[in-house]
């Protein structure tokens, strides 16, 4: 399984990474984020427990997983190791790009699915993928592009 979510930001490079990289801040306004920790931070790599809101309509449904967080300020990258929960073993990658006046952000996910026989694919493929991964990261862009922008 791939997903792609991107955006583009109207906002200074080093203000959207410091929005992006301070995951702990992201409840107070990523409304669908039910919690951020970290369990053993680190400079530069640190584990992070996360905990969200995918919406269904009126109806919410929760996630929760636990990465290895890396920072990359050279590279202007944070990326993710999933190491608990459904999405164990997935990778993720936040680049950001200067664009003119512009920054563009991509999160890609990246995973083999879970250990269930069968299924494991179809459900990564067709559920997890485009419908909570891709629900929770266009959310949490969009965010990201409000708090960026808002300073």
């Amino acid at each position: 399984m791939r997903t792609l979510d991107e955006i583009l930001i109207r906002g200074r490079m080093d203000r959207a990474f410091e929005v992006a990289r301070d995951v702990e801040r992201w409840p107070e306004f990523l409304p669908h984020y039910r919690w951020v920790r970290m369990l053993d931070p680190q400079d530069g790599q640190s584990v992070v427990e996360m905990a969200a809101w995918r919406p269904f309509g009126m109806v919410k449904y929760p996630t929760w997983w636990v990465s290895k967080m890396e920072v990359r300020p050279s590279a202007w990258q944070v990326r993710y190791r999933h190491i608990k929960g459904i999405t164990t073993g997935m990778d993720v990658v936040w680049q950001l790009e200067e664009r003119g006046a512009d920054v563009h952000i991509s999160i890609v996910h990246t995973w083999s699915g879970p250990p269930w026989p069968l299924i494991s694919g179809i459900a990564a493929n067709v559920v997890i993928g485009p419908v909570f991964i891709h629900g929770i990261a266009s959310r949490t862009l969009e965010g990201v592009k409000r708090e960026t922008e808002r300073a």
